[in-house]
């Protein structure tokens, strides 16, 4: 009868082991080591989209599995310097227009500072839905994107950084073309291109961006192109920030049309061969 038992208890537990090898179960990975720790290296987050021009970044990076710095940036929509670098150089009045304690890069700093110190994003109380905190000494502003963003990083594991060197780049065609001078702006930020923007200069002085987006430019209505060219200029700056590299678009024909973008008919050669010239520098 014993051995009855043992052998009905041994079927058992080999029952329950294959159907734990066997099952769909997603196991979760964590980017902290087993002794709680995080692994070392650069972890990286972005916000989707700009809000009020804007989209913020984070830059953490841990030795030793303690993080030993954060960076809090933002882009523009515009591309050119990042948030920092415009707050540095008084671009981004806060305390003239605005009445804040501090300008912008030093609240943020104060805000990196304290994820230094407590080592967890989560560890932050909000006093409202935007996002401000009484937790951080000099802090007035909304910080709940620093920190959402550090967690989202966090969570992401590290993954090092791009291939170019942080900072905003530009170049322009040498001569008008049919009136218009193309130019292109990006922003690179831990390595990556994280904002970029396609425009033309007329020889009035006016750009093309403000010119489509005001009916001056109609396309739509005049040529029969399917958006106005604000819209599909957008579309190409966003697939350079998909893909990161100006020399991988492939194009269908010698004008610069091409297939690889959705929703976009006009001929986008200049924008890429702009943005790789801009980017010599970032090499």
């Amino acid at each position: 009868m014993l051995k009855k038992f043992f052998a009905v208890t041994l079927v058992l537990m080999l029952a329950f082991s294959l159907s734990g090898c066997g099952s769909n179960e997603p196991t979760e990975v964590e980017p902290q080591g087993s002794d709680g720790k995080y692994e070392d290296g650069i972890y990286f987050a972005q916000e989707d989209e700009f809000v009020k021009d804007w989209k913020y970044l984070v830059t953490i990076e841990v030795k030793d599995g303690e993080i030993v710095s954060a960076d809090w940036n933002g882009a523009n929509i515009n591309a050119g310097p990042d948030k920092d670098t415009v707050s540095k150089s008084g671009g981004y009045p806060m305390v003239e227009n605005g009445g804040a304690q501090a300008p912008w890069h030093e609240q943020a700093e104060k805000a990196e500072a304290y994820l230094v110190e407590t080592q967890d994003p989560t560890q932050i109380a909000y006093n409202d839905d935007a996002g401000h905190t009484d937790d951080i000494a000099g802090v007035s502003i909304h910080v709940i994107e620093f920190f959402e963003l550090a967690e989202k990083a966090l969570a992401n594991g590290p993954v090092g950084r791009g291939p170019y060197k942080d900072g905003a780049y530009f170049a322009e065609e040498d001569d008008f073309v049919k009136d218009f001078k193309y130019s292109a702006s990006l922003t690179v930020i831990n390595g990556n291109i994280v904002a970029a923007d396609w425009d033309g200069l007329h020889t009035d002085g006016s750009d093309k961006d403000t010119m489509s987006i005001e009916g001056e430019y109609p396309m739509v209505e005049n040529g029969g192109a399917q958006a106005p060219w604000h819209e599909q200029a957008e579309k190409a700056a966003a697939y350079l920030l998909e893909i990161q590299d100006p020399t991988a678009v492939v194009y269908s024909d010698d004008a610069g049309h091409t297939d690889d973008i959705a929703g976009v008919s006009i001929h986008v050669i200049e924008f890429f061969e702009l943005a790789e010239k801009a980017l010599e520098e970032a090499k």
